[in-house]
């Protein structure tokens, strides 16, 4: 099928909504062309002329406006079709960042944090304002090092706006916790997709964000850039964006880390239960340490260390703990906080000292810790991860009915009793069921079909966040090469400096290398 164009056109930096006159007018079309017909004609695409600015215009928060004022930092916007089989059509725009390279130029390194809907360009600025591998190190010296807002997230647009900073703040948006994907009723579920429509620019524009499309995106800006083939780094769910990149365009793959993956095994829903588990072991693991302690705020013993997380966070669910900035803390930003915490062992005894003061009665800790993973800014502006998030996953993961979501509701708390919030599993409905379009995809994000270079997975043991197994099925998929790193921690390529990991990771970026089975480094 191909999908009629029916949403928005972007002429110089504009965005104007269009009418939707004809119901179905925006359905999902197969990525390749029919059989018999030539593929769409992109030329006009991949040839566009990229200019690179100053970065000030393109921050969404204030922490970007502190980053992107960097003078080593270049910016820019590059056209993409929102619809791909009709690229004379409306047409989107794809913020990016680079660091550009210090020395002999390999090309691109083209990066994205995860999400769906993190901001690759705040993470570029974040590393070069804090790990030199990145400017003056081999990465920076060979690499333009390029992150990019992918379409309906951050400075791109259009951007997939639901809810406003203030509706967040109030607990009008997106539930928070790890089941981001339920509403207590089919009228929110509507009222969701009608917002998240609203704010995109039309049915068309919120039914063109999906994994599959920024993939065509990524190799636009592969184009745009001047590379012949795509050099990439991935974390998190970029693993999955990276794969399925490398699975429609194998004859354009230069290199390709992918740090944290999405298990392609495993289903949306065996994904959150094995997250659920990992985020449990994750936890046992700090009760432990923390148990050793006299003060620590789950008690000295740790066998009872999730009821005593359980007798914390339960009450927040009648009355949040207060906090300084009048917001208050509930008992799903308490979890979101939480698992936050759990992701890095850097921040593991700044969560203990939340715990601690939710002991005493505040909120502020356990809310700070919700805040990073939220993307939202000290001034109380929302990146807009979430609302790309749902738009992305709506998308690409098949609609659950209430009863199926009700099932998988217990296995998450049989895998994580620490989520148990003391109340019955009640049925609730799927967030995507009023979404303008059908999934694109029914199955698993790759198909491990394909005959690819070498690619380099990177998997952490103790990741509570995309657990161990998912990179070594991620690896075997690819027939690509595998860097188990021993530690408890989310991500961890070229993340800040470490001898056996830049080692590895920068040989492979830059010679190509793949190191031999079996290769581990410890953090």
């Amino acid at each position: 099928m191909r999908r009629t164009p029916c949403f928005v056109r972007v002429r110089d930096g504009v965005i104007a909504a269009a009418t939707l006159l004809l119901a179905g007018a925006c359905a999902t079309t197969d990525q390749d062309a029919p059989p018999g017909e030539s593929p769409p004609d992109l030329s006009e695409f991949h040839e566009q002329s990229v200019a690179f600015e100053p970065c000030a215009p393109y921050a969404t928060t204030a922490a970007d406006e502190e980053l992107f004022a960097d003078e080593r930092l270049e910016c820019a916007r590059v056209r993409v079709p929102w619809d791909y089989d009709d690229p004379e059509g409306a047409s989107g725009e794809i913020a990016l960042l680079r660091i550009p390279a210090s020395g002999e130029k390999i090309g691109s390194l083209l990066v994205n944090p995860g999400g769906p809907g993190g901001s690759g360009m705040n993470l570029v600025a974040a590393m070069a304002a804090s790990n030199p591998l990145w400017t003056e190190g081999t990465i920076g010296q060979r690499f333009d090092v390029v992150g990019f807002d992918p379409r309906g997230a951050g400075a791109s647009l259009p951007r997939v706006d639901c809810f406003t900073d203030e509706e967040q703040d109030r607990g009008e948006g997106f539930d928070d916790g790890l089941e981001v994907d339920t509403v207590p009723d089919a009228e929110t579920a509507a009222e969701v997709a009608r917002r998240c429509a609203e704010g995109a620019g039309g049915d068309g524009a919120l039914a063109g964000v999906s994994t599959r499309e920024i993939a065509r995106d990524m190799d636009v800006l592969r184009a745009a850039l001047g590379d012949e083939k795509l050099t990439y780094l991935g974390y998190s769910y970029g693993t999955e964006l990276g794969a399925v990149y490398a699975e429609a365009f194998p004859e354009r793959v230069r290199a390709m880390v992918l740090d944290g993956a999405v298990d392609p095994a495993k289903s949306a829903d065996e994904l959150l239960i094995a997250q659920a588990a990992a985020g449990q072991e994750g936890f046992d693991r700090l009760v432990e340490e923390c148990a050793a302690e006299a003060d620590c705020p789950l008690g000295t013993d740790p066998a009872r260390g999730t009821e005593e997380f359980q007798a914390l966070t339960r009450p927040l669910r009648e009355e949040p703990a207060p906090t300084a900035d009048g917001r208050g803390l509930g008992y799903d930003l308490a979890i979101t906080g939480t698992l936050a915490g759990l992701r890095s062992e850097s921040l593991r005894a700044q969560l203990v000292e939340a715990l601690a003061e939710l002991a005493e009665g505040r909120g502020d800790g356990l809310l700070a810790l919700s805040d990073l993973i939220n993307d939202r800014g000290p001034d109380g502006r929302y990146r807009g991860t979430m609302g790309a998030f749902t738009a992305v996953r709506c998308m690409d993961w098949p609609r659950r009915t209430p009863e199926e979501l009700a099932e998988r509701g217990r296995l998450v708390r049989e895998a994580a009793p620490m989520l148990d919030d003391g109340r019955p599993v009640g049925e609730r409905h799927h967030v995507c069921e009023a979404w303008p379009a059908p999934p694109t995809r029914s199955g698993p994000y790759v198909s491990g079909d394909v005959d690819l270079p070498p690619t380099l997975t990177v998997s952490v043991t103790g990741d509570v966040a995309t657990p161990h197994q998912g990179g070594v099925n991620l690896a075997r998929a690819l027939g690509g090469s595998l860097l188990t790193v021993e530690g408890a921690q989310h991500g961890a390529a070229l993340t800040r400096p470490h001898a056996c990991i830049d080692a590895i990771v920068v040989d492979y970026l830059v010679g190509l290398e793949t190191p031999p089975d079996g290769a581990r480094c410890a953090l």
